[in-house]
């Protein structure tokens, strides 16, 4: 069976911040149905490629010119619940924990606002829930909260204007008003400029567990982290739910060189039982033996990273082994996965039969050279553009 291709035209996706609605290719998937629950230990049985969605519905790039980078608020009820609409099997959000230990979902280590023309930062974790509450939209009809700013690497500061806001919110609230069919990718966020003690690290894990056992009731969950003994940690205080490591690859060295390497991120995952790892996916183009050493190590592996939002890039790390990706278009990635899902099972019934489908018991999607050609020649165009 031909598959047609619709190619992206590189010129039209500019440092990856907007991607052109017409990149569309279909990707293979079906929803993540089996799995981790709380009658089974840490298993993490990955059966299909899977779609993750990024803070809900897609982060917010406030700089961006594509609209859909600023349509629903970034980790907030509104966009979770937005994304479970479609074909995905999680979404990932940021949790950090109040200084009264409350678990709230946001990602920017300070939470910005404007005082006499000044823009001013307070650290998260140094606020009380209430005052983090206080920010942004409110939940009570004709409450006002303090508007939000956002920082960009560069230095620039934007007001957070989306085209459909919504209030900030806490862990437990997602658990009771987030669609019961989608699973929780739990990013246990840490600051990088900071040197945690395990005792504190241990203080706020273990706040987030509490909610998580008190409110999951069998929905999935899965914990990630970019802070090495975090993720160490989490995985020895609790077996019920899988730990991955996440990991940019070395993109950017850190001081901790656990950090720096997918060969790193392989060892201190097999050192400290977890189960897989997320990385960038630049790393994962540039060192493609690696899916290989992670396969081989029975770690399973998913990506994340803008390059994601392009469907002709999904796709090819669904040729590679990949196990699942992060993204922020969801519509337009979870659509096309959902599409070519229904093509290759049509395909793999009459090219083995069902018998013979049965006796594989899964069948390896057969492509033409034309199209793997343009995928090889087209991944690299792209991580330049990045």
């Amino acid at each position: 069976m031909a598959m047609a291709l619709k190619a992206v035209h590189v010129c039209d996706v500019p440092n990856l911040d907007q991607v052109p609605e017409n990149a569309t290719l279909a990707l293979c998937s079906t929803r993540f149905r089996a799995g981790v629950n709380d009658d089974k230990i840490c298993e993490c049985n990955i059966p299909k490629f899977l779609i993750v969605g990024h803070r809900g519905n897609g982060m917010n790039m406030l700089q961006s010119p594509d609209p859909r980078m600023k349509s629903i608020k970034e980790n907030s009820i509104l966009s979770f619940n937005e994304a479970a609409k479609f074909s995905i099997d999680f979404i990932e959000f940021d949790v950090q924990v109040t200084k009264d230990d409350y678990p709230v979902i946001y990602h920017d280590n300070f939470v910005l606002h404007e005082e006499k023309g000044v823009i001013v930062e307070n650290r998260v974790t140094e606020l009380a829930l209430a005052e983090f509450l206080s920010y942004g939209p409110q939940k009570h009809p004709g409450s006002e909260g303090k508007p939000l700013y956002r920082k960009t690497k560069d230095g620039r500061f934007f007001e957070w204007k989306v085209e459909k806001d919504a209030p900030l919110c806490t862990l437990e609230e997602a658990f009771h008003n987030v669609d019961q069919s989608v699973g929780f990718n739990v990013e246990l966020k840490f600051d990088d400029s900071i040197v945690y003690k395990e005792e504190e690290l241990s203080r706020i894990l273990k706040a987030i567990l509490k909610v998580v056992f008190e409110n999951a009731k069998g929905r999935q969950i899965l914990f990630s982290s970019f802070q090495p003994d975090a993720a160490r940690l989490i995985r020895k205080l609790q077996s019920t739910y899988p730990v991955y490591f996440l990991t940019n690859g070395g993109s950017e060295i850190y001081t901790d060189i656990r950090r720096n390497s997918l060969e790193e991120a392989i060892k201190l995952s097999l050192e400290n039982g977890l189960q897989g790892i997320v990385s960038e996916v630049k790393a994962v183009f540039r060192n493609p033996g690696a899916v290989g050493r992670i396969k081989e190590s029975k770690l399973s592996l998913m990506t994340y990273g803008q390059l994601n939002n392009v469907p002709e890039v999904a796709y090819m790390q669904h040729l590679m082994g990949v196990e699942g990706v992060i993204v922020d278009l969801v519509k337009e990635i979870s659509e096309s996965v959902s599409d070519l899902t229904h093509a290759k099972e049509g395909e793999e019934k009459s090219m083995y039969g069902e018998e013979d489908g049965k006796k594989e018991g899964k069948a390896k999607p057969q492509f033409s050279k034309d199209e793997l050609s343009f995928l090889l020649k087209l991944i690299p165009e792209l991580m330049i553009q990045a």
